[in-house]
């Protein structure tokens, strides 16, 4: 066996760091023969983002895509990205979730089990971690990195030696945002060497420009395997080249063996496919030592770019990176990993849109009162008293989240088959997204959507200019359109008066648009701050609320957004609840 083994992340994290997580299944199957053949230590396929993406994008069942790949990939352990106690969804989960969860993606078809905890509270990991063992597969257990004053190498060790405690098979330094440097690279895995005697794995992002030199430094320092992406899917956002990873250390001890011939062909492969992503693609190609200060993930930077799109805050970049590290500081310094990455994301961008903390997520007012584990140091005391009383908590949760959490599989089950599911998988997937699956059981039979469809298209040609006519004295008659309404244009001869059709042309009938939103009939409005999706009517239609009373709930960039009453009085909802709403859209009104 050679001395440094490669995991591939080309079908799960490489797409989700360079365009939004949108590979489709159907172009990663017929390279798997390949892929399967090279023989790395893993490949990394599921978990992250993926589960979302395909039922919210796609159309595409996760646990479908991993029994496809499990067939495709006979010799090579599909990896996993396991949210600990989180799972794949944003908020901790009762216990006997996790462990049906865990169980059914083994039985699908996971052979390794990377499992992380954004706070690196290791009471979010074990009953994961234990669920992993029992089903014999390998368990890997992630520290999420972060260059915080409140993180070193010595409490990095420590942590290592807790999860090896526990059973953990091998220890992974999940470097989220590109932080890792090469000579801290080096020390980080001597630390972790002296205290345990497993095998330590290396994910490093290429944001910063830093990852080919740590990876090298770390073979050296002793880690046995390296996180890298095939070359057509690397660098940016995204990791190493395994080809230069391959290359660097040929003829070496730490030689991989890999057949760089049968890579430059799969690279030829994903150069082709990469194409038709070309409109998700993250602008972020190069080196960004912007994020040795911000320490945005990878996989969060393409999507933060989207998200600022969807509110027409595209401009807004470069001041949300800055907010991110008062925020971060603010929620205790902690690591900016999923879903921590997009609870501080978001804020961030609600502070820069709004004034810091002026609309706090529900999200975030759990994380800073630890509804998601112990933060690495304290919270923003101000902060704090905002979100306890924002959310109505008495005190700061100290016990492990999920104690507090009774058994739900039953009542999610029950739920979950009142919108479609039809089997355990199915239940799973509502447990992950309430919000979406039901959507995605009602389309699932139209098929997945192809990725050809995804291709930018070149504009049209101009239409030809007609030649101009000789001078008459008849009118000349034109029809213009304007904002897509054709008008009857007559232009008199020599005067060059001309007269429009009082009204548009009439058209032929179109499809049935979908209803109209309510108008304000001279009420105080409420208007949607964000663009996102109405999840819910706080209080029922004509409720009488005071000025400042939750009467609305909006998701906006995965987070959840409490809108108040702006007067008191009546309300009178203008949109239902499930609508697609646009920013500074009226939304409610109260008379």
């Amino acid at each position: 066996m050679a001395k440094v083994q490669l995991t591939d992340l080309v079908l799960r994290d490489a797409h989700q760091s360079l365009f939004a997580t949108r590979m489709v299944t159907a172009d990663m199957l017929p390279i798997a023969d390949k892929l399967d053949k090279i023989g790395y230590w893993a490949l990394e396929a599921w978990g992250g983002a993926t589960f979302d993406s395909c039922i919210r994008f796609l159309n595409e069942d996760p646990w479908e895509r991993l029994r496809k790949l499990k067939v495709a990939l006979p010799k090579t352990p599909i990896m996993m990205l396991l949210r600990g106690q989180n799972l794949l969804g944003y908020r901790h989960y009762a216990d006997d979730v996790v462990d049906k969860f865990v169980e059914k993606a083994a039985e699908n078809g996971v052979g390794v089990f990377r499992i992380f905890d954004a706070c690196n509270d290791p009471r979010n990991l074990k009953r994961a971690a234990d669920a992993a063992k029992k089903t014999g597969k390998h368990v890997q257990m992630a520290i999420s990195y972060a260059t915080t004053p409140y993180h070193t190498k010595e409490i990095y060790a420590d942590l290592a030696k807790s999860y090896a405690d526990f059973g953990a098979d091998s220890i992974c330094i999940k470097d989220m945002s590109g932080l890792l440097k090469p000579y801290e690279a080096y020390a980080l895995v001597k630390a972790i060497k002296a205290k345990v005697d497993i095998p330590v794995e290396i994910h490093t992002h290429a944001t910063t420009g830093l990852s080919v030199a740590s990876l090298v430094k770390s073979a050296e320092a002793g880690a046995e395997l390296l996180d890298t992406t095939i070359s057509s899917m690397s660098m940016g956002t995204s990791h190493s080249p395994t080809e230069t990873i391959v290359e660097a250390f040929k003829g070496t001890e730490y030689d991989t063996g890999l057949d760089i011939i049968a890579l430059l062909e799969i690279a030829a492969y994903f150069r082709d496919v990469r194409k038709n992503y070309a409109k998700f693609e993250s602008s972020f190609l190069g080196a960004d030592t912007r994020i040795l200060a911000s320490q945005v993930p990878g996989g969060m930077l393409s999507n933060l770019e989207n998200q600022l799109k969807e509110q027409g805050a595209s401009n807004k970049i470069d001041a949300v990176l800055k907010e991110i590290q008062v925020v971060q500081k603010d929620c205790g310094y902690i690591p900016l990993v999923t879903p921590t990455s997009q609870i501080v994301g978001t804020q961030a961008v609600f502070n820069v849109l709004f004034g810091r903390y002026e609309k706090l997520t529900s999200e975030t007012a759990d994380l800073v009162t630890g509804r998601y584990g112990a933060l690495a140091a304290p919270a923003n005391p101000e902060l704090v008293k905002k979100a306890l009383i924002q959310n109505k908590y008495d005190a700061v949760l100290t016990a492990r989240p999920a104690d507090s959490i009774p058994n739900e599989f039953a009542k999610i089950e029950a739920e979950a088959k009142a919108v479609g599911a039809n089997s355990v998988e199915d239940v799973l997937t509502y447990a992950m997204f309430p919000k979406v699956a039901p959507n995605f059981f009602r389309d699932r039979a139209k098929g997945p959507v192809d990725s050809a469809s995804f291709a930018v298209k070149p504009p049209a040609p101009p239409a030809p200019v007609p030649a101009p006519k000789p001078a008459s004295n008849e009118s000349a008659k034109y029809v213009v359109n304007v904002n897509g309404a054709d008008y009857n244009v007559i232009v008199k001869p020599t005067t060059g008066e001309f007269s429009v059709s009082a009204a548009p042309v009439a058209q032929a009938a179109a499809p049935a648009a979908a209803p109209v939103p309510a108008a304000p009939t001279g009420g105080a409005v409420v208007v949607a701050p964000v663009a996102g999706t109405l999840l819910k009517h706080q209080v029922s239609e004509g409720a009488q609320v005071a000025s400042g009373d939750t009467i609305i709930i909006i998701e906006s960039m995965k987070m959840e957004l409490e809108i108040k009453a702006t007067a008191a009085g009546k309300v009178r909802f203008l949109v239902p609840a499930g609508t697609q709403i646009a920013s500074q859209q009226p939304i409610a009104e109260i008379n």
